[in-house]
């Protein structure tokens, strides 16, 4: 469990700057500016490009990220979205750092694992309980934007546990969300023209997912080449 800017590329190190820089800036120029918001929005930010690489680190990040970001839904009355972060997203980061710790490829990158069949119907019976549960627990709650509010549970725990797996289409999962919480804000900027950095925010994490994904791709096929050479001169 290492981190070395010597592993990012080039592109990654802009992509991570360019974030940070965009981030921060939406926040000063706002006038309703939030302390909470920003430090979550920049914790966030960079635990999503960690992740990315599949460092594990990222995942502590996202813990705090998690903490902070539910103060912030919580003032927003999106009851769904402080729900979600505190009670699964925090600890489902918690196991996925036991799960990416017992499964390392490098010091600094996990081993990607795959999406099984049995994985898979566990995924859509378990993420149907989720989605019905929740939208009976925000509609009681009188959660705003109730209908976004309960697609963004289950996209958040699609992500959740397809992270714990190790699989990397956690970050479409996480990507579908960003695009809901850009929605959630968007409709909250209406009263409140300062949660328009949260929508910048999430943006961000939008860019960084889609990365994400294309990563994780890469270093699957990279892992499973290399495994495969072994594989072969073992065997020869």
């Amino acid at each position: 469990m290492k981190f070395s800017l010597k592993e990012f590329t080039k592109f990654e190190k802009i992509l991570w700057i360019t974030s940070i820089v965009v981030v921060t800036g939406s926040f000063m120029m706002s006038k309703s500016f939030n302390v909470v918001s920003l430090l979550a929005s920049l914790l966030g930010v960079s635990g999503v490009i960690l992740c990315a690489k599949g460092n594990v680190i990222g995942q502590f990040l996202i813990i705090i990220f998690a903490l902070l970001y539910a103060v912030v839904s919580f003032e927003e009355k999106y009851y769904g979205e402080m729900i979600t972060y505190l009670g699964m997203s925090a600890p489902v980061a918690v196991v996925s750092i036991i799960t990416w710790i017992k499964n390392p490829y490098t010091e600094t990158e996990v081993k990607v694992g795959g999406l099984t069949a049995k994985k898979l119907v566990f995924l859509i019976i378990s993420a149907a309980a989720v989605t019905t549960i929740f939208y009976f627990i925000l509609k009681s709650l009188g959660t705003n934007n109730l209908l976004f509010s309960t697609v963004s549970v289950t996209t958040s725990y699609l992500a959740a546990v397809l992270t714990a797996m190790r699989v990397e289409y956690y970050a479409l999962a996480y990507a579908a969300n960003d695009i809901v919480l850009i929605v959630l804000w968007v409709l909250s900027s209406i009263n409140d023209i300062g949660y328009a950095t949260m929508i910048i925010c999430f943006s961000m994490f939008l860019i960084n997912d889609i990365y994400g994904f294309y990563n994780w791709k890469k270093i699957k096929i990279k892992q499973r080449i290399k495994y495969n050479s072994q594989f072969t001169m073992r065997n020869s």
